[in-house]
């Protein structure tokens, strides 16, 4: 019996799971020629898009094609309907939380968060205190990360709602397995995602400051350098709106402006691709000359709406995610759909104490960290490297929290043997506005090394395109 999910085959026997038998027929027709010649084909169009991620401090080069597989992920109706219904519960939450802890803090004076979890976190913003946001939505796009384990149960890993990329990654492999494998669409009723970005926009300008019916919206973008440049620029080109950056921008009469040819247009919605510390240097970061000065203060008043808004990260940081469960509780008075997976808390005593009695077999994250860095594998880490993460974790415990290595799920996947098993997690977009709604996919990312658990692109991982099946 395996020890992990195998999304295609039943465990044990190696039947093909229902749903996967149309696709399993269709592959084994396939010469392995031709699957090779469609590989080079994707690659190659893909470079020629530009849909590539730039890796920070890589010598081999600024700019990386993420490996693109194949074999979709296919989940059946039933399976993602659990998972939306999960999904929308828990963003609802963590939207609540949001609001609670830059207004009332009920969550804190009933004792379920402890106060220094919220207001020492680095990502807690006391500028936002007393602020109100339109419609009191604060993450209104977040990247929720799922993962599957034991015997198929689905878990949420991490909640991504600061700016979450990807999902130009989910629109371009699924226009990429239309193009080359149309057929398979005629054997499956999948799910379309094509209409992402009029969903978007439409969720977007639901939120535009009061008393405005027409709404400019733009997307705001570090500039060209950025590794997720390339999601930025075909957002904006998607939903038809200005892709700008800070200098593009600029504050008058307690207003956002943009620059145009035409003269000074007003910006109602900012979907913005920065970090809070950058947005204002009279507020933040003043060496930032990626911000518009005096946005805060437009903010503030009401008269320009920020998606993401400021201070969302103290909701998706490490240290607060084992906490989600009890907002759903708090907040909505239900029990979780989705489950967290377990975690230690090495700020606790008898966290820390488990933590460090069994790093060889957890995973150990920084309470910050992002995109596979600043963690442990135990399983995978030499004993010097444990050794050297345990003095890293005993200098500031309240920086770690640990989890069990869970036995992620794998799906078959092409690699240079041929075809073999690969863990992969999914990350679902999930749009809050007048209301919740996502599209029926998400991104699928693969872990392309053999026994690695760290789908990171970042970290060599790799996607696949999502389907789920219509009824």
């Amino acid at each position: 019996m395996p020890k992990f999910f195998d999304e295609m085959y039943a465990d044990g026997d190696g039947t093909v799971r229902p749903h996967y038998r149309e696709f399993e027929a269709w592959l084994a027709q396939q010469p392995p020629e031709l699957i090779e010649r469609k590989r080079a084909e994707a690659d190659l169009i893909f470079r020629r898009v530009g849909i590539t991620f730039a890796v920070y401090g890589d010598d081999a080069g600024t700019e990386r094609l993420i490996p693109f597989d194949i074999v979709p992920r296919i989940l059946p109706a039933h399976e993602w309907a659990q998972l939306e219904a999960g999904l929308v519960q828990r963003v609802k939450a963590l939207n609540m939380f949001i609001h609670d802890i830059y207004h009332e803090q009920n969550i804190v004076k009933a004792g379920v968060i402890p106060a220094e979890q919220i207001f020492r976190n680095g990502q807690y913003r006391p500028e936002m205190q007393g602020i109100s946001v339109a419609s009191d939505i604060y993450a209104h796009i977040a990247g929720i990360d799922i993962v599957r384990a034991g015997e198929g149960e689905f878990y949420v890993l991490e909640d991504n709602l600061r700016v979450p990329s990807g999902v130009s990654y989910m629109l371009e492999d699924r226009k990429m397995m239309m193009r080359l494998f149309p057929e398979l669409f005629s054997r499956y009723k999948v799910a379309p995602v094509a209409h992402y970005p009029d969903m978007l926009l439409d969720n977007l300008r639901s939120v535009a400051p009061v008393g405005v019916d027409d709404p400019t919206v733009v997307v705001m973008t570090p500039g060209m350098y950025n590794s997720a440049y390339f999601e930025h620029a075909f957002l904006a080109q998607q939903m038809g709106v200005e892709l700008v950056e800070g200098q593009d921008l600029f504050v008058s009469d307690n207003s956002v402006y943009m620059r145009t040819t035409r003269g000074p247009k007003r910006v109602d919605v900012i979907y913005r691709r920065i970090d809070d510390d950058f947005l204002d240097p009279l507020a933040f970061r003043p060496d930032s000359s990626l911000g518009v000065p005096g946005l805060l203060s437009v903010y503030r008043s009401g008269r320009v709406t920020l998606a993401n808004a400021i201070g969302t990260g103290v909701a998706d940081d490490k240290s607060i995610y084992p906490f989600v469960p009890d907002m759903i509780r708090f907040y909505l008075s239900e029990q979780p759909i989705l489950n967290n997976v377990p975690t230690y808390q090495c700020r606790r005593k008898e966290d820390l104490d488990y933590t460090l009695a069994n790093l060889a077999q957890l995973v150990v994250k920084e309470v910050h960290g992002a995109g596979g860095y600043g963690m442990l594998v135990g399983p995978a880490s030499t004993t010097a490297e444990i050794e050297a993460f345990r003095q890293r974790v005993l200098a500031r415990p309240d920086g770690y929290i640990a989890q069990p290595t869970l036995a992620l799920s794998a799906c078959p996947t092409f690699v240079e043997a041929g075809i073999a098993p690969r863990h992969i997690d999914l990350r679902p977009f999930v749009l809050s506005g007048e209301t919740i709604s996502m599209v029926k996919g998400g991104l699928t990312r693969v872990a392309l090394r053999e026994g690695s658990l760290v789908v990171n692109s970042s970290q060599g991982g790799g996607t696949k395109d999502t389907w789920i099946l219509e009824k």
